[in-house]
């Protein structure tokens, strides 16, 4: 099993299964977000940050999450490395770049470095204020989670004053933008990789990662711009 993992196939595979379970992740992040633009002050929100801090699943996949991001971007790195080491000087060579093939799939590499980059920098705004430091924004407030008023955490208003700055705003949308190119190469990648393509496959794997990555990409952007924009004050 180690050889396996070991193998080109092996490492391809491991980014290809990691890269499934991510796309996962971002889509029931993506939907807590949204929960941002309820106009409620942030009560539905705050409940949904609260279930996901005290659930017992959610404290064991937290884990398992950090573990499939490691996986994905060490992996990575190291595919590319080997790749261009195979290709050697063949990579220069004129003509090498075709219409064929997308922006996306060329930067891959590129692509990654930066959304790991903004990766730190959320985590920075966010976690490490939620999980270690704290954070004056974050004293409790009061919500009725089914009719029974409940002692929360104030992650709404972290949030909301995180999303005040017009820089961070730009940064989450030019990451989201960078995030959608870089799943919709990922997307149709992740299932080639796991044997689940064909000529017809291929086709509809595009379509359907395209749909999926610009969803995700500018729906955390426009998450990002609506608080700013309409949220503030």
């Amino acid at each position: 099993m180690s050889n396996l993992f070991c193998s080109s196939i092996g490492k391809k595979l491991l980014m290809g299964l990691s890269g499934l379970f991510l796309m996962m992740f971002l889509l029931m992040h993506l939907a807590i977000n949204a929960l941002l633009l309820v106009p409620d002050s942030g009560e539905t929100f705050n409940a949904a940050a609260h279930f996901m801090a005290t659930n017992p699943m959610i404290k064991i996949m937290e884990p398992v999450l950090a573990v499939g991001f490691l996986v994905h971007i060490i992996w990575g790195f190291m595919l590319t490395i080997q790749n261009r080491k195979a290709r050697g000087n063949d990579r220069y060579a004129s003509g090498n770049k075709t219409l064929s093939v997308s922006w996306a799939s060329q930067n891959m590499l590129i692509l990654g470095i930066t959304i790991l980059a903004f990766l730190v920098l959320h985590m920075a705004h966010f976690w490490v204020k939620m999980k270690i430091t704290g954070d004056d924004l974050l004293s409790h407030t009061t919500i009725t989670i089914g009719g029974v008023a409940t002692e929360v955490e104030n992650a709404y208003a972290l949030v909301n004053y995180t999303f005040s700055y017009l820089w961070i705003v730009v940064v989450y949308v030019i990451a989201g933008v960078f995030l959608a190119l870089h799943l919709s190469h990922g997307f149709w990648s992740a299932f080639q990789t796991i044997g689940f393509s064909n000529t017809i496959w291929r086709q509809r794997l595009t379509a359907a990662g395209n749909v999926y990555a610009w969803f995700v990409g500018i729906g955390f952007a426009l998450i990002a711009l609506l608080q700013y924009i309409f949220y503030q004050g």
